[in-house]
């Protein structure tokens, strides 16, 4: 028998691809990267097919690319060696809302949106925001985080134990039900964040918190990026408990109106939002009006309306599609660099400055505060110009990051895009990174030439 043929007597036909059409659509993330067609799309519906996806992979020595729903930024679902392309949309189930331990059971194929919607019954609530409603076996993978991490922190934050199906298709897992353990390596920490190149997740046990009593958003305007920052070390400092505060430039400001149809100010804008009881709200953003104050802040607007609340972010959250509907024809190259926050003034300063020698469009946005920014670069994928233009701007930020004690990506992940920047991140830590990889997966079939390369790769 071929592969195909025991992949469809395991699965049945219906949930074995080899249409052109799906295998398209697997071939490539929201990134600028190149796309590349894998050879099968398999849909398993629990972790044994996952299982005997994996032995069938391990036995015809052909490589298994993890899927999510292909919201990654730095290509880390390109099948660049084709192969077998897992999509979890079926393993989409909330298995278990255990509301008394503010956790919850998931399969990897259960969105963000669906989950909070689950949620809601019990007052809770997941707190992880990338922006995307990306699943959470793909966010998992590359350790997202977003607008809220300031206040509860990313994704590794939040995960108690996952179930993993390694490359040999046996299943283990890497953590249990209790707040904390001091017993054995931190598995969770290992697995999350390696991007499908250490195995497969098929069920994830997350923390959860109780929906806010009380939420106050708004915006606060500044003349410049610096005074803007300034105010979120500022008020970060002052130990106010802020549960998102996030950067906009001018030029992304300008987007958003065209794209959301809003009309704010087009300057440097804070957006913010706090947690809590409707009483210490009320003090904890008095006194943060106190303190942008002092740091010329031009303008704030709060809104505790919750309809008013969720325009407000999702005009955020629409910036980068802003920057693409504003560009038609062209791609989206997003950085994602992390600093210490007291680099943080200086790195976004250095990453405009880069922006404008460059000559591309874009705009810069961020979760200042915890030190992750990004520059949104529009360019022509199809203009070696463009991509030698937006590299250098890439490669200028990631080194400002790195000599600063920063990381060459806070949420994104490594994918292949930042794999260049790995050795100089992690030096010789680097090389124990490869021998895990070697010992979990010694035929590098999962996820090859992603996070890391090695001499066991396929790639």
């Amino acid at each position: 028998m071929t592969l195909l043929e025991d992949l469809q007597q395991l699965l049945g036909g219906d949930r074995v691809s080899e249409n052109e059409t799906i295998l398209e659509q697997h071939s490539k993330d929201e990134s600028y990267h190149t796309p590349h067609i894998p050879d099968i799309v398999v849909y398993p519906e629990n972790t044994r097919e996952v299982s005997e996806i994996m032995k069938l992979a391990k036995q015809y020595n052909t490589v298994v690319v993890p899927f999510g729903f292909g919201s990654s930024l730095e290509g880390n679902v390109i099948p660049y060696d084709g192969g077998i392309v897992i999509d979890f949309s079926l393993m989409n189930k909330v298995l278990e809302v255990r509301e008394n331990d503010f956790l919850v059971k998931v399969q990897p194929g259960v969105t963000r949106s669906q989950l909070d919607k689950e949620l809601k019954k019990y007052g809770l609530f997941f707190t992880v925001d990338p922006g995307a409603d990306a699943t959470l076996g793909g966010m998992a993978a590359t350790n997202a985080s977003g607008t809220t991490a300031v206040r509860y922190g990313i994704m590794r934050d939040q995960v108690r134990d996952l179930e993993v199906v390694l490359a040999d298709g046996s299943v283990i897992h890497t953590g249990n039900m209790a707040a904390k353990s001091s017993s054995g390596y931190h598995l969770n920490g290992l697995f999350v964040g390696s991007e499908g190149t250490l195995g497969c997740f098929t069920e994830l046990t997350l923390k959860v918190i109780g929906i806010p009593e009380h939420i106050m958003a708004g915006r606060a305007e500044f003349a410049n990026v610096d005074d803007a920052v300034n105010a979120v070390i500022a008020i970060l400092q002052a130990g106010i408990p802020i549960a998102r505060v996030e950067l906009v430039d001018e030029q992304s400001i300008k987007q958003i109106n065209l794209f959301s149809d809003t009309n704010y100010n087009e300057v440097p804008t804070l957006f913010l939002e706090f947690h809590g009881n409707e009483a210490g709200l009320q003090q904890d953003v008095e006194f943060m009006k106190e303190i942008v104050d002092d740091l010329d802040c031009q303008k704030v607007e709060f809104e505790t309306d919750t309809a008013a609340r969720n325009r407000l972010w999702e005009s955020r959250h629409n910036a980068a599609y802003a920057y693409i509907h504003g560009h038609p024809g062209k791609k989206q190259m997003v950085t994602d660099v992390c600093v210490p926050i007291s680099e943080l003034a200086g790195a976004i300063k250095d990453a405009r400055e880069a922006v404008e020698e460059s000559g591309l469009e874009g705009g810069i946005v961020g979760h200042v505060g915890d030190g992750n920014y990004h520059i949104l670069l529009m360019i022509d994928v199809n203009n070696p110009q463009d991509i030698e233009r937006a590299n250098k701007v890439n490669e200028r930020i990631v080194g400002y990051a790195l000599e600063r004690g920063g990381t060459c990506t806070g949420e994104h992940g490594v994918g292949i895009g930042k794999q260049k920047y790995q050795e100089k991140e992690h030096g010789d830590a680097l090389g124990v990174m490869q021998r895990i990889k070697e010992a979990l997966d010694p035929d590098g079939i999962l996820n090859p030439g992603k996070v890391i390369k090695g001499d066991y790769a396929k790639s």
